[in-house]
């Protein structure tokens, strides 16, 4: 966080009323100021039918990030619907150092939503945290084209298959949690040359 510029055009976060980041975003915008609100695509799963389900949430529920001009704009948006505040120190708000900006919507995908997963490669050690796959361990292999699932060869004792799993409920496996974990560790032992 940088010290308050007022003449300057600079990033500040809005504290909005529950729920209403999106109320506070759209009538912001009318007013002709920037926003930035992230995104979550969360998917549940429910464990008594089998079906996910996805679940729209703001990335920091009751904030969103504003760039204006504090000494234009500050009444305006003090008092537009949605709005509760601007987060301040010694009441004083602060300003938002771009670098931070930069870092929130470089992990933004396309679709608008914050990418919440560590990076898969091909080869990448991984396992199943929900679903009927639960538990089994396996190697991913790509992602599908929709980006909500990738394809993963699956490893069990004298059986190997390809699956497709929702991304969400995939986890990378490190050396070290394979080592720590008597589930994980006869099934990788092999692949990490028998050091498990």
């Amino acid at each position: 966080m940088l010290s308050l510029s007022q003449d300057s055009l600079s990033w500040y976060v809005v504290h909005t009323h529950p729920k209403q980041e999106d109320r506070a975003s759209a009538n912001l915008m009318a007013w002709g100021v920037e926003t930035l609100t992230p995104k979550l695509r969360v998917k549940k799963y429910n464990q008594f039918t089998g079906r996910s389900t996805q679940v729209i949430k703001p990335f920091f529920p009751g904030y969103i990030f504003t760039r204006f001009k504090f000494n234009e704009l500050y009444h305006k948006i003090r008092f537009t619907r949605g709005v509760h505040s601007l987060v301040c120190f010694n009441n004083k708000p602060i300003r938002v150092d771009d670098e931070i900006i930069d870092l929130v919507r470089s992990r933004t995908g396309d679709n608008g939503f914050v990418k919440e997963f560590e990076q898969l490669r091909a080869g990448d050690e991984v396992v199943i945290n929900h679903g009927r796959f639960q538990n089994f361990c396996g190697v991913f292999e790509r992602e599908m084209p929709d980006d909500d699932r990738v394809r993963i060869l699956l490893n069990t004792v004298g059986f190997q298959a390809h699956i497709v799993v929702d991304r969400a409920f995939v986890n990378k496996v490190s050396p070290e949690a394979i080592t720590r974990n008597p589930i994980l560790s006869p099934v990788f032992e092999s692949r990490l040359g028998g050091n498990a």
